[in-house]
């Protein structure tokens, strides 16, 4: 295929001049059509009059860095394929993009301009030049490599810990946590999914020791992808979370990871104020509406080849539900505005 990229257009941002033209020039090569920005805002700016097939960005950029970039994208685009490019050397950048749902990150300088060619096409092709198992396999060699220094891997942890109190999805959301010292225990994330709605899971580390922090870091750079995976599959349906948490069990497996994960999955809808609670292994009480509901705890990820889990769905516009195991307590908060 001399000119794979034909009639593909390709969003470059970018704010490196001479590397920008060069990735230009060799895209153009390939056939594809090419749009160049020098940071975020201008990308979105652009994004309105054209339809890329395919955005490239750095995160290291004035006005506008790539991360706050892909986050923004993403909240209002979920399925355009996005490739990073970078010379940055903080992992939490890393794997903040990662868990946005980026399709790869190369790191500069980039020389080798046959690997840079495979991982467009396989960002653009996906079917044809890669697969799940493949990336899969991929990140779980990382973890690999996490797992021989537990210490940095529960410093990295602590440091992708979301604020306290944040707006997201047109909802605020703020949450309290009572753990044990310094020690990881009760991990939760909480990310948007679009400007409508939001997911969020709570991760007890303390069952599986080192496993569990290797668990927590696994679960930030797949889960969103998986969720928003499986709601391009519903047709505008609400998630069926449990369906979500075998898979998560899965993949634990996969990794080779022993011990037992207890987790809590939940799912909000602003615009149908709708919520949806998923207990695999810890107690939760949900207070809403006037009224309180116990949720049993099932059975923790990890344990069974299946996943055993307890559900409760709900509609209200204000919520808070109190988590706990042995890894501590946790209170979430959330308020539709």
């Amino acid at each position: 295929m001399a000119n794979p990229l034909v009639n593909k257009q390709i969003l470059i941002v970018e704010d490196e001049a001479v590397f920008r033209s060069v990735l230009s020039e060799f895209l153009t090569s390939l056939g594809a059509l090419v749009h160049q920005v020098n940071h975020g805002r201008e990308a979105l700016n652009l994004l309105p009059s054209i339809r890329p097939d395919l955005v490239i960005c750095d995160l290291e950029m004035g006005e506008m860095d790539g991360l706050t970039f892909v986050e923004r994208f993403r909240a209002v685009d979920a399925a355009t394929p996005v490739l990073v490019v970078s010379g940055t050397d903080q992992m939490t950048d890393i794997a903040k993009v990662l868990r946005l749902g980026v399709q790869d990150v190369l790191l500069k300088p980039v020389d080798d301009f046959v690997r840079l060619r495979e991982t467009v096409l396989a960002c653009l092709y996906p079917d044809m030049f890669t697969s799940q198992v493949d990336e899969e396999e991929q990140l779980f060699q990382d973890w690999d490599a996490l797992s021989q220094h537990p210490g940095a891997a529960a410093k990295l942890l602590k440091q992708l810990q979301p604020p306290v109190q944040q707006y997201i999805a047109r909802c605020r959301v703020n949450y309290r946590q009572l753990t044990v010292a310094e020690q990881p225990g009760m991990v939760l994330d909480i990310a948007a999914l679009s400007e409508h709605d939001l997911a969020f899971y709570c991760l007890d580390v303390t069952r599986a020791e080192e496993n569990g922090v290797l668990a927590a870091l696994l679960l930030r750079a797949l889960f969103n992808g998986l969720l928003q995976a499986h709601m391009a599959n519903r047709a505008h349906k609400l998630p069926e979370l449990s369906t979500l948490l075998k898979q998560v069990n899965q993949l634990l497996r996969k990794a080779n990871l022993d011990g037992q994960f207890p987790l809590l999955v939940g799912y909000y809808h602003r615009g149908l104020n709708n919520l949806i609670l998923v207990s695999a292994g810890l107690n939760a009480t949900l207070n809403a509406n006037n009224q309180q509901i116990q949720l049993n705890s099932g059975v923790p990820l990890g344990t069974m080849n299946s996943a055993y889990l307890n559900q409760v769905s709900l509609n209200c516009t204000a919520w808070q539900c109190q988590v706990w195991g042995a890894g501590g307590k946790l209170r979430l908060m959330l308020s539709a505005e």
